[in-house]
């Protein structure tokens, strides 16, 4: 159990005079330390991190490799703007992302801070390229909280409240769930009739999709859906966006998710684990529609900093060296073992689902009705928590725990992990 949090309530007091409540926090927590798959506080508990900067730690906390390239950097150059002197890392590290972009080359890329940035470039690049205004999202989204972000996003609450008017030029088509009872006949029937009442498919510039729904419950897109869905975008002149901001990067057993389905998309927006915890992110794409925008027409004052390309190189030489492809896929294989375990000693876990260790945990009140079950989720995370395990949740009802372990997690991390899980739903279900 957890120990006393002295030094907590003095932190969550001065949180709760100094910043504002918009900004949620899934833990009562204040962190100090990382290594691996663990996380302490300032009062000394030790956690395993199954929640990895809500998926930025695939590489795991602190990674010796990425600590000493950013060190070896921030000896020699802290920041320039691309825009104003190059520097190697940033054209380096775009030739190693251009290398492991689907499909055939040639590739470019482009690089902002955050995620949000990304989804936004990638909609002006694609507009740019076909001349077109509308872009087509999907229902059960997440892409960003700036307007972009929150217009293409497929999920009102918390992410959109109060905060509109949105982008003009943005339409929702159904994701295909199953669980939920969305086949993807259905959800085909959905995009046609998409084009068919609100925007006609010459009008579109691109479908933005996460090839594993993220925020929305670790959803995966059925390999038959993207194949359809592609050969709907090259009919009509629509690029093909894959948004693998939480899904990229190993989290599902390949570099980028898309490559389970055997499609290429025209762009492919990544960050969090690009760069081991240093803000980065971006778009790689075919050259020919990256180019569509004139000179200055893209870029940003911190975008492809050249601590965070130092950080983004050292995680493919982290990938290369201790394969964490196949790694991820032996996590995975446990993971889904114990998580179906589970599931047939406890109804109430409805669903269990996922791609490689990406993998989610749907809870209902009765699996007959499917009726969502939030509270239950709430009351598994503050249990785990206090076992030393930390969790988080998803899903248009709130009603999923994702998993985001670190892909460097070691079995006895995993056998610990899974350990508190178990007694934490013993607790909470029985």
């Amino acid at each position: 159990m957890l120990n006393e949090q002295t030094r907590t309530s003095e932190l969550k007091r001065l949180r709760d005079q100094h910043v504002p409540r918009g900004v949620s926090n899934s833990h009562p927590i204040f962190l100090v330390r990382g290594e691996g798959a663990r996380l302490w506080d300032v009062d000394g508990n030790e956690y395993i991190d199954f929640v990895g900067g809500i998926g930025v730690l695939n590489v795991g906390h602190n990674h010796p490799r990425v600590v000493q390239a950013i060190k070896a950097q921030l000896e020699q150059l802290t920041h320039a703007c691309f825009q104003v002197g190059m520097y190697e890392p940033y054209v380096r590290l775009a030739e190693r992302l251009n290398g492991i972009m689907p499909g055939q080359g040639p590739h470019k890329t482009i690089f902002f801070t955050t995620g949000a940035e990304a989804t936004e470039n990638a909609v002006k690049i694609a507009r740019a390229a076909t001349n077109r205004p509308a872009i087509v999202a999907f229902r059960n989204s997440f892409h960003g909280r700036t307007l972009m972000g929150m217009s293409l996003t497929g999920k009102a609450s918390p992410y959109k409240q109060n905060f509109g008017p949105f982008a003009p030029e943005i339409y929702h088509a159904p994701f295909p769930y199953e669980y939920r009872d969305w086949s993807v006949e259905r959800a085909l029937d959905g995009l046609h009739d998409l084009f068919a009442m609100q925007v006609s498919p010459e009008r579109v510039a691109a479908v933005i999709i996460e090839p594993v729904l993220g925020e929305g419950g670790f959803v995966p897109a059925p390999p038959d859906f993207l194949h359809e869905l592609r050969r709907i975008t090259e009919q009509h002149g629509i690029l093909f966006i894959a948004d693998e901001i939480q899904s990229g990067f190993g989290r599902t057993g390949r570099m980028y998710a898309i490559e389970h389905s055997g499609i290429t998309p025209d762009m492919v927006t990544f960050a969090k684990s690009v760069a081991g915890g240093v803000p980065l992110s971006g778009v790689t794409g075919h050259a020919e529609i990256m180019d569509a925008p004139a000179p200055g027409g893209l870029g940003g004052t911190f975008a492809g900093n050249p601590l965070a390309c130092a950080a983004g190189l050292a995680v493919f030489e982290i990938f290369d060296e201790e394969n964490l492809l196949q790694r991820g896929q032996e996590l995975a294989q446990g993971l889904l073992t114990a998580f179906q375990g589970f599931q047939k000693q406890y109804p109430q876990i409805g669903d269990v689902r996922g791609i490689g260790p990406m993998i989610g945990l749907e809870f209902v009140k009765d699996p007959a009705t499917k009726e969502p079950a939030p509270e239950v989720v709430n009351q598994i995370i503050e249990q785990a928590r206090q076992e030393g395990l930390l969790l988080l949740k998803a899903g248009l009802y709130n009603n999923v725990i994702r998993v985001l372990v670190p892909l460097v997690a070691t079995p006895r991390d995993l056998e610990e992990a899974l350990s508190a899980l178990e007694k934490s739903l013993a607790a909470v279900l029985h």
